[in-house]
C-alpha cells in the first residue's frame, strides 16, 4: 500500500546527519557533479554539427523547460525528506521505491566505466612526460629498419590510442588479454576516489575546492593561449555562426534536450544524495537555477578553447597540403623558391591550369580545402584522444600543454565521480539491512574494492567495446525513464499543492506558475517526447560499434578525419617528371 499522503512528511530537527561546512561547498559539489567530461568533448561538438549558434536556440529552451524544472525538483526532494534516492522515494510511496533503486543501480554502472575514462586520462598524464611525446612520432619495427607498421598504416596519434593504450581488439568477439598499465592505472583511480569519499560529503567536500575550480584555471589558461594561435578566429567563427536551417531537423532539438538532461546530472540520485545534507530551511530554488546556469555557461567557455585549437589545427593541416603541392609545382616547373607562396597559390593553380592542363593533372595535387579541415568534426574519446592530442603536438611547448590538458579533465571527472559514488553510497547508509556500526571507511572502501574488481573487464583488449555499450545504454535510455516517473511520482502521487507546500516551507515562498506548469505538464511531455524518439531513432539504426582497422586508418566514425590525416602526412610525394619548365614563372612575374 502507497503511505497516507494527507499528512506531509515529517523532517526532523536534528537527525545526525551530517552537514556540508558552508553553502558555497555544496554549491560547489553540485556544479563538480553537473560540469564534466561532456561539457567539454560533447556540447562544442553539438554546436559544431548542429548549426553553430544556433543549436543554442533549442538548448536554452530544453534548458528552461525540461533542465531546470528536473534540478529543482530533484534538489528540493532531496532537501525535504533528507534521505537518499531510495529512501526518498520509498517516503514518497514504496511503488516509487523502484526509482530510487533505478537511480542506484544507473549511478553504479556509470561509476564503472566513467572511472575507466579516468584511467585512460591518467595513462596520458603519465605519458605526457615523455620528450618527445609517445604518440607524435611513430616507433621502429622489431628490425629497427624501419617504422612500425600499423603506425605508419594510420598515424602515430591514432597508432598510440587503439595500440599503445587500449591494445584493442579487431572486434567485441576477442576479448584480448589484461593490460597491466591500465590495471595499474585503473587501481590508481579507484585508490584516488577512495581516499576523496572515504567518509562521504566529510572528505569529498573539501576535495571538490581543487576538482571543481582547477579547470577552470586551466581553461582560462587554453582560452588565453589558444586566441593567440594562427586560424583560432575561424576556428570561433566556424562554431558561433548560426546556420538557423539546422532548427528544421527534429534530431536538433533531440540532441539539445538530452544534452541538457545528461549535462546537469539528472535521474543519478547524486543531486538528492547531495541536497540531503543541507538544512531543511534552505532556498534550493535559487541553487537550481545557480548550479543550471553556471553548467550551461561552463559548456559555453569552454568551447571557446577546444575551437581555438581545432581552428589551429585545421589551419596547420590546411597549410601543410598547401606546401606540399606547392613544392610539387616548383619542381614540377623548375621555378625559383619562394615563388609561389600560400597568399598567391590560388592564382598560380588557375594560371598552370589554364596553361598547362595535363602537366597539372599528372602532378595529382592534392585538394586543399580549409572549409574541409574545419568540418572535421569529433567527439568523446575521439576529440580528447585523438583530434585534441594531435593538435597538442603542433603547439610550441607542446609537453606543458599536454600535462595541464589531461590534468584538467581528470579533475573535471574526478568531481563528477564524486557525485555518482555519492548516489551509490548515501542510500546504502540508510539501509536497514546494513548495521549502522559498519564504519562509513569501511563501506566506502568495500564499494571501491568491488567496482574496482568488476571495472577489470574494461581494461581487456575489448575494453573499449563494452565501455561503447554501457556507455549507449546504460546511462542512456535508463535515465530518461527514471526522471520521467521521478516528476510522474511528484506531480501525481506526491501531489503539486503538498509538495508546493513543503517547498514554501523551505524556500519562504511558494513555487511560482512556471514551476506549477513545468512539472505538471512540459517536464513529462518534453521527456515522453524524447523518450519516444530516443527509441524511434535506437530501432532505425540498426546496432553497431567502431573498431580498429590500421588499413583504414581508424573507425568509422574518424575515418574521414583520420583519412585526411593520413594523406596529409604519410602519401608518398608524386614522381618529378623530366621536362621541367620556367615559362610560367617568367609569364607569371611579367
Amino acid at each position: 500500500m502507497s503511505k497516507d499522503l494527507s499528512v506531509p512528511p515529517e523532517i526532523p530537527k536534528e537527525d545526525g546527519r551530517p552537514k556540508w561546512d558552508n553553502k558555497f561547498q555544496y554549491i560547489l559539489s553540485c556544479i563538480g557533479f553537473a560540469v564534466g567530461l561532456g561539457n567539454v568533448w560533447r556540447f562544442p561538438y553539438l554546436c559544431q554539427i548542429h548549426g553553430g549558434g544556433a543549436f543554442l536556440i533549442p538548448y536554452f529552451i530544453a534548458l528552461l523547460f525540461e533542465g531546470i524544472p528536473l534540478l529543482h525538483l530533484e534538489l528540493a526532494l532531496g532537501q525535504c525528506l533528507r534521505k537518499g534516492s531510495i529512501g526518498a522515494w520509498n517516503t514518497i510511496s514504496p511503488y516509487l521505491g523502484g526509482v530510487g533503486v533505478g537511480s542506484w543501480m544507473v549511478s553504479v554502472l556509470v561509476s564503472l566505466y566513467y572511472n575507466t575514462v579516468l584511467t585512460w586520462v591518467m595513462w596520458y598524464f603519465i605519458n605526457s612526460f615523455q620528450e618527445p611525446l609517445p604518440w607524435s612520432v611513430c616507433p621502429l619495427n622489431e628490425n629497427r629498419t624501419g617504422l612500425n607498421e600499423e603506425c605508419y598504416e594510420s598515424t602515430a596519434v591514432n597508432y598510440f590510442w587503439y595500440r599503445k593504450t587500449l591494445n584493442i581488439t579487431p572486434d567485441v568477439t576477442e576479448s584480448g588479454t589484461l593490460q597491466w598499465w591500465l590495471i595499474l592505472c585503473l587501481a590508481t583511480c579507484w585508490a584516488i576516489v577512495y581516499l576523496c569519499t572515504i567518509r562521504g560529503i566529510e572528505t569529498t567536500g573539501k576535495a571538490i575546492y581543487v576538482t571543481a575550480i582547477f579547470p577552470y584555471l586551466v581553461l582560462t589558461v587554453f582560452l588565453i593561449h589558444g586566441l593567440t594561435l594562427p586560424g583560432a578566429t575561424d576556428g570561433l567563427a566556424y562554431l558561433f555562426t548560426p546556420n538557423l536551417n539546422t532548427l528544421k531537423n527534429p534530431r536538433v532539438w533531440l540532441d539539445a534536450a538530452t544534452q541538457i538532461f545528461f549535462s546537469l546530472s539528472l535521474a543519478f540520485g547524486g543531486l538528492i544524495a547531495f541536497s540531503s545534507y543541507n538544512p531543511p530551511k534552505n532556498d534550493c530554488e535559487k541553487d537550481a537555477v545557480t548550479v543550471a546556469v553556471v553548467n550551461s555557461m561552463t559548456s559555453l567557455y569552454a568551447s571557446i578553447p577546444v575551437f581555438s585549437v581545432l581552428g589551429f589545427k585545421a589551419t596547420t593541416g590546411y597549410w601543410d597540403c598547401l606546401d606540399r603541392n606547392i613544392i610539387n609545382i616548383i619542381n614540377e616547373f623548375d621555378l625559383p623558391e619562394e615563388s609561389i607562396m600560400r597568399q598567391n597559390y590560388t592564382a598560380w593553380i588557375n594560371f598552370l591550369n589554364s596553361s598547362y592542363p595535363e602537366k597539372i593533372a599528372g602532378l595529382k595535387l592534392k585538394s586543399c580545402d580549409f572549409q574541409e579541415f574545419l568540418d572535421q568534426s569529433v567527439s568523446g574519446t575521439g576529440l580528447a584522444f585523438i583530434t585534441f592530442t594531435q593538435a597538442i603536438i603542433l603547439m610550441p611547448g607542446s609537453q606543458a600543454w599536454a600535462i595541464l590538458f589531461f590534468i584538467m579533465l581528470f579533475s573535471l571527472g574526478l568531481s563528477s565521480m564524486f557525485g555518482n559514488i555519492e548516489g551509490v553510497f548515501t542510500p546504502l547508509l540508510e539501509l536497514q539491512s546494513i548495521s549502522k556500526s559498519i564504519p562509513k571507511e569501511l563501506l566506502s572502501g568495500i564499494i571501491c574494492l568491488i567496482c574496482f574488481l568488476i571495472a577489470l573487464c574494461f581494461t581487456l583488449g575489448s575494453g573499449s567495446y563494452w565501455i561503447d555499450i554501457f556507455d549507449s545504454y546504460a546511462g542512456s535510455l535508463p535515465l530518461l525513464v527514471i526522471a520521467f516517473f521521478e516528476v510522474i511520482g511528484v506531480a501525481y502521487v506526491y501531489k503539486i499543492k503538498r509538495f508546493s507546500k513543503d517547498v514554501k516551507w523551505m524556500t519562504g515562498r511558494k513555487p511560482n506558475l512556471y514551476w506549477q506548469i513545468t512539472w505538471r505538464f512540459i517536464s513529462p511531455l518534453l521527456l515522453l517526447i524524447v523518450f519516444v524518439a530516443f527509441v524511434t531513432l535506437q530501432i532505425q539504426k540498426p546496432p553497431s560499434y567502431t573498431a580498429w582497422n590500421p588499413k583504414y586508418v581508424c573507425s568509422q566514425i574518424f575515418s574521414k578525419l583520420l583519412i585526411k590525416a593520413r594523406v596529409v602526412y604519410f602519401s608518398p610525394l608524386p614522381d618529378p617528371l623530366k621536362s621541367l619548365i620556367s615559362t610560367a614563372y617568367l609569364h607569371n612575374a611579367a
